[in-house]
C-alpha cells in the first residue's frame, strides 16, 4: 500500500513540477489545480540535493595588540609584555560541484583564513585547501584534502533560462544551527544595483536566507544549482524575504578556471569603458527609455576597437540577450567562453548594427607584482604596475599611470598609515612612480618625511608622513 501511494506521489510530483523542468516554456507553468497537489512534497528533491551542500568553517589567528606598547615609556616601566593570540572563526556554507571534492563558497566566508574545514551532511569533517579566490565575483573554490572517494555533486542549471516566479529552494547552515532547507520563488532577475561584487547581476529570491547561508545552494525543481546564496537585504540582521544569489553561469566560469589549474579567473576583455544611460542622455539620443550601455571610450588596438566599436555607440544586446545597463553587459560578456566571438547589438546614430567582438583576455605582461619590504610607509603592501588586465580588474581607465596597491596585510605598516587596496601611487618625494621597481627603489631610501601623491576613487590626494 505504501509503495503504491509513494508511486502516485512521485508521479504527481513529476506532473505538478513539469512546468519547472523547462523554464523557457512559460505556457506550461500552472498553479496547483486540486487540494491533492497542495499536499505534494519537496522531499525527493531535498534528499537528492542535500548531501552535496556542506558547512564551511574558517579560522584565523590574530594578535591582540595593546596600543600602549607603542609608547617607549610604557615599555620601559612595564615591560614589552606578550602579544596574546586570538582565534577568529567564521561560519558559512558551500556546495560540492565536482565529485573529486571541489567545493564552491563565498570569498567573504574564508577571507584571510589560516585554516578551513568542511563538514558534510553526514557529519564527517575534512580539511580543505583554497584552490582559487575570485574577489570580483565573491566566489572561492576549495578542495577537500586527503580523500580519494567520490562525493555527491550538484549539476549546474542554465541560469539564463530562469524566470521570475520559478520555485527554488535555499539550502545552507543559517546561524550555525545545522543544515536547513527553505523554499520560495525567484522574485527578480538581473538585479544590477545591489553593490556587493564587481559583477552586479543577481538572482533575487524570497526563500529565507540568513547569516550562515552564504555560499550555500539555491536549487531549482530539477535539483540543479541555480545560484550561490551570497547576501540578504535586512534591517534586523535576519531574513526579510529579499536574498541575493550569484547566478550559476558565473559560478560555472569560476569552477572551470579552478579545474584548469588557474590561480585567477580568466575572462574576456572588451577594451572599452561603458557608462549608464541617464534620462538626459536617453532624451539626447532620441531613446524611448534610458536603457543600454553607452560606450564612453575605446582602448586602441583592443577587441572593441578591432571590432569597430566607437565612442557614443549604444550597446543594446549581446548574443541575442538584451542589455539594460553596463552591469548587465559586464556579466553577460564575462560569462562568455574565451575563444570565438560575441555578437554585439549596437545603436549608432539611431541605426542598428551588429559587431563581432573577439573573446580574448586582456594583456597582462609587465605586471611585476611585488611586496614592499623596505622600512617605509609602503611596507607590507603588495603592488602592481598597471597593465590592461589590472586596469580592467580595478575598473581604471586604460591610460592610467602609476603603481596600484593590490593587497594589504591587516597589520602591515602600509595598512596602519591608511593606505587602501586600489590606491594608485603616482609620486614619492617628487619622483614619478611608473612601475613597481620605481616604488621599490624609492621605498628603500631612508627619509625623515615622505611626500606622497596618490589617486583614490578618481581623486588626487597629497600626503605627508613622518619617517
Amino acid at each position: 500500500m505504501f509503495r503504491a501511494n509513494w508511486t502516485a506521489i512521485v508521479t504527481a510530483l513529476c506532473i505538478g513540477f513539469s512546468a519547472h523542468f523547462n523554464p523557457a516554456a512559460a505556457q506550461d507553468r500552472r498553479v496547483p489545480s486540486s487540494p491533492a497537489e497542495l499536499r505534494l512534497s519537496y522531499a525527493p528533491i531535498v534528499q537528492r540535493v542535500q548531501p552535496a551542500v556542506v558547512n564551511v568553517y574558517a579560522a584565523k589567528v590574530v594578535q591582540n595588540r595593546n596600543p600602549l606598547l607603542d609608547d617607549p615609556i610604557f615599555r620601559r616601566f612595564f615591560g614589552g609584555g606578550q602579544q596574546q593570540e586570538q582565534v577568529q572563526r567564521s561560519l558559512g556554507s558551500g556546495v560540492i560541484v565536482d565529485s573529486s571534492g571541489l567545493v564552491v563558497t563565498n570569498v567573504h566566508v574564508i577571507e584571510g583564513a589560516d585554516q578551513v574545514k568542511v563538514s558534510l551532511s553526514d557529519k564527517r569533517e575534512f580539511e580543505a585547501e583554497i584552490v582559487l579566490k575570485d574577489s570580483r565575483s565573491d566566489l572561492a573554490v576549495l578542495r577537500l584534502k586527503d580523500t580519494k572517494e567520490k562525493f555527491p555533486a550538484l549539476e549546474f542549471t542554465n541560469s539564463d533560462e530562469l524566470m521570475v516566479g520559478d520555485v527554488v529552494m535555499a539550502i545552507g547552515n543559517p546561524f550555525g544551527v545545522g543544515q536547513t532547507v527553505t523554499h520560495g520563488i525567484i522574485s527578480a532577475l538581473a538585479r544590477t544595483q545591489v553593490g556587493i561584487t564587481d559583477y552586479q547581476f543577481f538572482i533575487q529570491t524570497d526563500a529565507a536566507i540568513n547569516p550562515g547561508n552564504s555560499g550555500g545552494a539555491l536549487v531549482d525543481m530539477n535539483g540543479r544549482l541555480a545560484g550561490i546564496n551570497t547576501a540578504i537585504y535586512s534591517r534586523s540582521g535576519g531574513s526579510q524575504g529579499i536574498g541575493f544569489a550569484i547566478p550559476a553561469n558565473m559560478v560555472r566560469v569560476v569552477v572551470a578556471s579552478a579545474k584548469g589549474g588557474g590561480k585567477a579567473v580568466k575572462r574576456p576583455w572588451l577594451g572599452a569603458k561603458l557608462q549608464a544611460v541617464t534620462p538626459e542622455i536617453a532624451e539626447s539620443l532620441g531613446l524611448r527609455s534610458p536603457s543600454g550601455a553607452l560606450v564612453a571610450s575605446v582602448v586602441p588596438n583592443g577587441p572593441a576597437a578591432k571590432a569597430g566599436l566607437k565612442s557614443s555607440d549604444l550597446i543594446t544586446g549581446i548574443d541575442g540577450q538584451t542589455v539594460d545597463d553596463p552591469n548587465a553587459f559586464d556579466y553577460r560578456f564575462a560569462t562568455r567562453p574565451l575563444g570565438g566571438t560575441a555578437q554585439i547589438d549596437v545603436q549608432r546614430g539611431g541605426k542598428p548594427t551588429k559587431l563581432a567582438v573577439a573573446l580574448e583576455t586582456a594583456p597582462d605582461t609587465g605586471r611585476n607584482e611585488l611586496v614592499v619590504t623596505a622600512r617605509s610607509p609602503f611596507q607590507g603592501a603588495k603592488v602592481s604596475s598597471i597593465t590592461p588586465a589590472v586596469a580592467d580588474e580595478l575598473h581604471l581607465d586604460a591610460d592610467t599611470e602609476g603603481v596600484v596597491i593590490t593587497e594589504l596585510g591587516d597589520d602591515s605598516p602600509a595598512a596602519q598609515v591608511g593606505f587602501q587596496k586600489g590606491d594608485i601611487i603616482v609620486t614619492v618625494n617628487n619622483q614619478k612612480i611608473g612601475k613597481t621597481g620605481d616604488l621599490e627603489k624609492a621605498a628603500g631610501v631612508s627619509q625623515r618625511l615622505w611626500r606622497i601623491t596618490l589617486v583614490r576613487g578618481g581623486q588626487q590626494i597629497n600626503v605627508t608622513l613622518g619617517g
